[in-house]
């Protein structure tokens, strides 16, 4: 039986219906990602999920007994205190008996009569084996429940809540963007953490490396329908493509005979005989079915005003040295940045990444070493728009500036033509800044950021808050853009596609200088690859393939008789599961998939599992035998 069932329900905040007779269910165990464009209904579905919002029709059912918890985009603003104390929270009443423990135990004065009374209070309730499940769950996330809530990072933060969202031992667990502030030993901790959580898990993420890793299943909100598809991200892509081509094609045969049928009624030849009220008829129900018609949201059009180019050498920096008190940020650190290059920035959280940028801008002089920059640059950068967004402006006064217009390489643009190409609808662009979603406020920042002529772009997590579509469209403006960047991400796949070298931020002040994106720097760090992929290892130079080392590398082992046997049958093996995989993906494609027995749709999203465990393995087979 579901964990949590929603039949034909419908729920909207003005205008068109975000959910629109939306049939879903949960299955213990299952992981689902939702996702849809910016506004589409994700976290609203959330909130229905977990009680929080009611549908205006249809019904939610959920298993008697069910738990549910769910960890939000944001941190609420009434949180404070101790860790223990915001984990706490999450239990209720046994919860604030539970921490008012904690404090009177670490007391410096301690009043036994209350403790006393405390103590009785949650014997009644058999609070102790509560309070050992919120230690436990402490020591899981590695988390120290005397530390104040308010002086943590933003990562540590959102642990914290999900640690308060673990406590009360949920059966369905929702996720709202979990990866938003965290670095990418965190979000690899994450990763690892939710693949051995047993509970189901439904979770919204921009981050599609995270969604690969964990999703078992795909379910997009798209004009207020859901679409449910197997957890495998690239055939996601493929089956959406082919699905709206088809829906493309579908429109344009019903315009093109709407089309004719109005041609028919203009004409006025007997439209009114008996025989003919028919065809009225229908040419009325068309008018109103191509007025109901939702069409698919625009992509944005991203376009950024260039600058004139700046000199070939961009940023110079020599042996350059800077700490905060005793500790090193950045040590002895120098390199050469020239036009065009794309450069990452990696590190955990507090690494100095802001301080480097800092550095290598200018707007920070080092303590030791020299920092030179090149001719003509005009800097964009992201985070500073960021801070200067004004809160009493609306989004085209936040972008016009009191102007008319905005010039895009030579070309005056009406600035809110402009905001339509970052998909604002002239309500959206007058409205308050207030009422936008962080998608809309990100895609304003973008906006304002790209009107600015530059030759040098600083973006510090363009990421957050971006739904999949604007994000890669994003990596296509920044791999064309003709200036240099500079990119502090979190986002592990955004990191590949953009960029073409890496500053790493590995400990005690040292930089290391990599060639290529993410995986690259995977592959290259003084550390086995098979090695857990967290906080970055401490070396002290980048990492030099010696000719000797390259040359054995290069040379290809001789295979035993069973492994060329082996190597023989790989591709039948390969191609025979991709057949069975797509076979069953297309099963599932069909609505009627997920109306059959539980049983059955556990078992079949099981064995899809499998075979895609069995798929990746004899892929990475093949490669080690064959390379």
């Amino acid at each position: 039986m579901p964990l949590i069932t929603l039949n034909a329900v419908d729920f909207s905040v003005g205008g068109p219906l975000l959910l629109d007779r939306v049939d879903f269910s949960i299955e213990r165990g299952e992981r689902v990602a939702l996702i849809g464009r910016n506004g589409a209904g994700k976290s609203t579905l959330l909130r229905l999920l977990d009680g929080e919002a009611r549908p205006d029709d249809g019904d939610i059912r959920r298993e008697d007994g069910v738990r549910v918890a769910r960890l939000e985009q944001e941190v609420p603003a009434g949180a404070s205190g101790s860790v223990f104390d915001v984990v706490a929270d999450g239990l209720g009443e046994i919860g604030t008996l539970l921490a008012q423990y904690h404090h009177l135990v670490h007391a410096e004065d301690m009043d036994t009569r209350a403790l006393a009374d405390v103590q009785h209070r949650i014997e009644q309730l058999d609070g102790w084996r509560i309070d050992q499940r919120v230690n436990e769950t402490l020591e899981r996330l590695e988390l120290d429940g005397d530390a104040t809530f308010a002086r943590l990072s933003g990562g540590m933060k959102r642990r914290v809540l999900l640690a308060r969202a673990l406590v009360s031992a949920p059966d369905v667990l929702l996720l709202d963007e979990p990866t938003n502030h965290l670095d990418i030993a965190a979000i690899d901790w994450l990763e690892g953490f939710l693949k051995g959580w047993g509970g189901a898990l439904v979770f919204v993420t921009h981050d599609r490396r995270f969604l690969r890793s964990l999703a078992t299943r795909i379910v997009e909100i798209d004009r207020g329908k859901l679409t449910s598809w197997p957890g495998d991200w690239d055939n996601y892509l493929r089956r959406r493509e082919e699905r709206l081509n088809a829906e493309a094609q579908e429109n344009a045969r019903f315009d093109k005979l709407l089309a004719q049928e109005e041609a028919w009624i203009r004409q006025g030849i007997k439209a009114r005989r008996t025989r003919d009220e028919g065809r009225v008829r229908r040419l009325k129900a068309m008018r109103v079915e191509r007025a109901q018609r939702r069409e698919l949201s625009g992509n944005v059009r991203m376009e950024s005003a260039q600058a004139s180019a700046s000199g070939k050498k961009v940023i110079e920096a020599k042996d350059v040295s800077f700490a905060f008190g005793d500790r090193a940020l950045v040590r002895d650190f120098s390199t050469t940045i020239v036009r065009g290059d794309r450069i990452g920035l990696i590190g955990p959280n507090g690494s100095g990444k802001t301080t480097l940028l800092k550095l290598l801008l200018g707007e920070l002089a080092p303590q030791a070493g020299e920092v030179k920059q090149g001719t003509q640059l005009q800097v964009a950068y992201f985070d500073q728009y960021r801070a200067t967004l004004r809160e009493d402006w609306n989004a085209l006064e936040n972008v016009a500036e009191g102007q008319e217009s905005v010039e895009i390489n030579g070309k005056r643009k009406h600035v809110m033509g402009y905001l339509q190409d970052f998909l604002f609808s002239p309500e959206r662009a007058r409205a308050p800044i207030t009422r936008l979603s962080g998608g809309e406020r990100n895609r304003l920042l973008l906006a304002k950021l790209f009107a600015q002529p530059s030759n040098l772009l600083v973006m510090d997590e363009p990421t957050n808050d971006l739904d999949v579509e604007t994000l890669e469209l994003l990596e296509e403006l920044l791999a064309e853009y003709p200036g240099t960047l500079l990119l502090v991400s979190h986002d592990r796949d955004f990191l590949d596609n953009v960029v073409t070298s890496t500053l790493v931020m590995e400990g005690d002040g040292r930089v290391g200088e990599y060639v290529g994106g993410y995986e690259d720097w995977l592959r290259q760090r003084p550390q086995p690859a098979c090695a857990k992929v967290s906080v970055p290892v401490a070396t002290d130079a980048k990492v030099e393939s010696k000719p000797e080392t390259v040359a054995a590398a290069a040379t290809k082992r001789k295979l035993s008789y069973k492994e060329t046997r082996e190597l023989e049958q790989l591709p039948l093996r390969i191609e025979t599961l991709e057949s069975d995989i797509a076979t069953l993906t297309e099963a599932m494609a069909d609505p009627a998939f997920f109306q059959r027995d539980a049983t059955a749709i556990t078992a079949d999203n099981a064995r899809l599992a499998t075979m895609q465990q069995e798929l990746d393995a004899a892929y990475a087979r093949w490669a080690e035998l064959d390379g």
